[in-house]
């Protein structure tokens, strides 16, 4: 049987090693468009501001590790630009390659706009090793750094930016940064943002960018002003690698992604898809969407491989959870946002506190903000958010738990949870706050 994958990362090593451990006598190919195999791009913000001091420690597993232990045809410098679902081939520059079942898993890449300027040199995505190397050898002589994007990667950049001494400014096209956050937690992380000296603009819409004689980028110009910078940085979203496959037949998503199934089929027999380039089920909106997360890319790498070797197990969905540090701050959520909830029309209500991480008389306890919301019919918790300088994660993962299993928010008073004063209170945060129902 010859398996074919399309990307080197997550979620096509993660089905790569499920191959070859479920099959002994699989023939694995695997096609990196780029040169390293299998690393955490999560980490790249923190290689930037030096709290992580090798790119070498991002790498989870070599190239020349798939092919001598593992026995995989892992090439590197091979990016595929057609696939012949009729013949069962794929192709690329210089290769021809037919398989038996296929695996995209081609990630996504960084949007950058067609703006006036965006090709003078200063201007920066980050994805990719490469990209991250290729923007800190540019930050010699560097003072102010403008990014451009107020979600995740944009305020780790930030931070990260700020960590090492640099200036900067952050431009978000909204009325607010962390957007997938409620209104009332966007302002504190804006709040935060202030506090570490970090300029906002917000409202505002990058429109070009100018240049001095040696074409370095010199100004950011907005449709309400301009901000000098040194360095751009562009952290506006994602879009999946899927153009490729054009004139396929294989069915995507609204956005570009590739639409699998639980086992993460397409619509065409033998193809399989999985990560940044493929959808995932939202277990809470109960419908496919979009939210590219290495978490995802690993499951669903994994439910692809067992899947063509004839072992599944379905991916079980997500409920949209992530965590993130900003500065003083750690940022959770999982589930729905209000304005999501009332996208769907659901018929909700929110209710919030703010608690102790840890007993009160216990030194140094840090207020923890809470959100929950919940379907006022069925008293189903929808979404919930926590902000605070510690014990974020804790309740953030009690919270995701509590989603995956579509429980009311009532039932969180009866969870058995850990306790001592210096991890908690009597009664968990989480639970304090769902007492307010």
């Amino acid at each position: 049987m010859k398996y074919v994958i399309i990307g080197g990362d997550a979620a096509g090593m993660s089905a790569a090693m499920q191959i070859v451990r479920h099959d002994e006598s699989a023939e694995v190919t695997t096609l990196e468009m780029g040169e390293i195999y299998s690393y955490a791009q999560c980490g790249l913000p923190y290689v930037v501001g030096g709290l992580i001091d090798s790119f070498d420690s991002l790498i989870a597993r070599s190239v020349e590790t798939f092919r001598e232990k593992y026995g995989i045809d892992a090439r590197v410098n091979h990016e595929v630009t057609s696939v012949d679902i009729e013949k069962k081939v794929v192709s690329g520059e210089g290769f021809e390659l037919s398989y038996d079942k296929l695996l995209v898993a081609t990630g996504a890449s960084p949007i950058v706009p067609p703006w006036d300027g965006v090709d003078l040199k200063g201007i920066h995505s980050i994805k990719t090793i490469p990209d991250t190397k290729a923007l800190m050898q540019d930050l010699d002589q560097v003072n102010h750094i403008t990014v451009i994007g107020g979600g995740y990667i944009g305020l780790e950049m930030a931070e990260n930016f700020v960590e090492i001494g640099k200036k900067v400014t952050i431009i978000e096209r909204g009325p607010r940064l962390a957007g997938i956050f409620d209104e009332e937690f966007s302002e504190k992380i804006g709040e935060e943002a202030i506090k570490q000296g970090v300029e906002l603009k917000l409202n505002e819409s990058v429109e070009s960018f100018e240049g001095d004689d040696d074409g370095r980028v010199t100004r950011v110009i907005t449709d309400k002003g301009h901000a000098d910078s040194d360095l751009v940085v562009i952290a506006i979203g994602v879009k999946p690698n899927t153009g490729f496959l054009d004139g396929t037949g294989i069915h995507l998503f609204d956005n570009g992604a590739i639409n699998v199934n639980p086992f993460m089929e397409t619509n065409i027999e033998d193809v399989y898809a999985a990560g940044d380039c493929a959808t995932q089920y939202h277990r809470v909106k109960e419908q496919d969407d979009y939210i590219p997360l290495g978490t995802h890319a690993n499951k669903q790498g994994r439910t692809a491989g067992r899947s063509m070797v004839g072992s599944p197990r379905p991916f079980q969905g997500m409920v949209g959870t992530s965590i993130i540090k900003f500065f003083d701050l750690t940022l959770g959520r999982t589930g729905l946002s209000e304005a999501e909830i009332e996208k769907l029309k659901f018929p909700y209500e929110t209710i919030s506190a703010q608690i102790p991480h840890i007993a009160g008389y216990y030194p140094e306890p840090k207020k923890l903000d809470i959100r929950m919301s919940y379907h006022t019919e069925t008293e189903r918790l929808l979404g919930a958010q926590v902000i605070g300088e510690a014990g974020v994660d804790k309740r953030i993962d009690v919270l995701a738990t509590a989603l995956y299993h579509k429980m009311r928010v009532s039932e969180l008073e009866d969870l058995d949870l850990a306790y001592a004063p210096p991890f908690n209170g009597v009664w968990d945060p989480v639970q304090q706050t769902a007492r307010r129902l």
